[in-house]
């Protein structure tokens, strides 16, 4: 087996032959095709394209959902781990198959009509198109109940007007999952096509982190659609909340892989970068770091282990996935830092990834949801009292 990082609780002993060669076969994929281009596209600020089909060849767009829905029925701790090595390579590649899956081909499956998954679900899973997700707005984030993008009925249509923001793959792709407010007030969600009348996008300049990612901004005005283009079986804030809660769990994932990665690259480097005689490694103080590492990195992996298989047997609430997204983005957020002191000025360069991670972690602890946010999450559930408005 590859060098995927600690297992200082021997975890994989408690992974199925399946979920290890699923893991095996995404990170031989992420070393081999992805990671001797990673640095180019992060500093031209664009994502690699070409290996959007290898990815659905390989099966890791929406891999848990059943394979009539584009999936490939896999476990979701084989989900998991698929998402946990993508984000060891970059946390853009992790976001673009996570909001395919989680974000785009979930609600299809769980809320589309059957001409709307027959139309969709396959060509999403092989990777021949493209989704994304359209929640959140200039003004609302956090507070997606504050949402402003109306949707008002003409006969057999349906109108919609508004704007989107910090939307994954927004100008790329092929379908955007939009979410609107009726003239009742009630959120409902649609399937607007590229190069539908009045829908154009706009990508987002100037980022520091995840550059190598495609972030759009969507507006509608009077964009025009059938009542076919909505989704038939979902009313309210369930819907985008539901699919927020399948991309956070993948995010949990993920922050363990890019904790790893920023581990072993610290371990590695401290066993081979000398000073006073002899490598930093055999020092106390580096020793502690590393050990309040591994600690932290095997807690994380106890957590989203046991979330896996919560939500193999069906019995995952959204949150338990908030405690997880919280505690995995603080500790990638920590360990990036902690690595990146390890190596010393090193640590700052193209030759390393750390500082690429660090920038994309300051994301992924922002979006599906804030630190903040999960806390309340966290807290309501403990207390049964909502500290924040409704």
């Amino acid at each position: 087996m590859k060098n995927y990082g600690p297992d200082f609780y021997n975890i994989t002993d408690l992974l199925t032959e399946e979920e290890l060669l699923i893991q095996q076969t995404a990170y031989d994929f992420v070393q081999a095709e992805f990671m001797p281009v990673i640095n180019e596209h992060y500093e031209n600020a664009t994502f690699p394209m070409e290996l959007v089909p290898k990815l659905g060849e390989l099966g890791f767009m929406g891999s848990s959902l059943p394979e009539g829905s584009g999936g490939a029925g896999v476990s979701n701790v084989a989900y998991g781990l698929i998402l946990h090595e993508l984000e060891r390579g970059d946390s853009g590649l992790r976001s673009f198959a996570s909001v395919q899956g989680a974000l785009v081909m979930y609600p299809i499956h769980a809320y589309g009509s059957e001409e709307q998954k027959d139309k969709w679900l396959p060509g999403l899973g092989a990777g021949t198109k493209i989704g994304c997700f359209g929640l959140t707005e200039p003004n609302f984030g956090s507070n997606p109940g504050g949402m402003a993008t109306r949707c008002k009925r003409d006969g057999d249509d349906w109108i919609i007007n508004g704007n989107k923001m910090w939307i994954t793959n927004g100008s790329v792709a092929d379908v955007a999952v939009v979410w609107a407010r009726d003239e009742e007030g009630i959120v409902r969600g649609f399937l607007l096509e590229k190069g539908m009348d009045g829908f154009t996008s706009s990508d987002i300049h100037g980022k520091l982190s995840l550059r190598a990612s495609v972030t759009s901004e969507l507006s509608m005005v009077n964009v025009r659609v059938p009542d076919s283009a909505r989704l038939p079986n979902i009313e309210g804030l369930k819907g985008p909340l539901s699919c927020l809660t399948q991309a956070r769990y993948g995010i949990s994932w993920g922050m363990v892989g890019v904790a790893v990665d920023c581990y072993n690259t610290a371990l590695d480097y401290s066993k081979e970068r000398k000073q006073f005689s002899k490598p930093i490694g055999g020092y106390q103080l580096t020793q502690a770091k590393l050990a309040e590492m591994v600690t932290r990195i095997t807690e994380a992996q106890l957590l989203v282990y046991r979330l896996g298989r919560l939500k193999d047997e069906g019995t995952m609430t959204f949150q338990q996935v908030s405690m997880a997204k919280r505690n995995n983005c603080v500790l990638a957020r920590d360990i990036a830092k902690i690595s990146r002191g390890i190596l010393g000025a090193n640590g700052i360069t193209e030759d390393y990834p750390i500082m690429r991670h660090m920038a994309n972690i300051e994301s992924v602890y922002t979006y599906e949801g804030t630190h903040e946010m999960h806390t309340l999450i966290i807290g309501q559930q403990e207390t049964g009292m909502a500290a924040y408005d409704s």
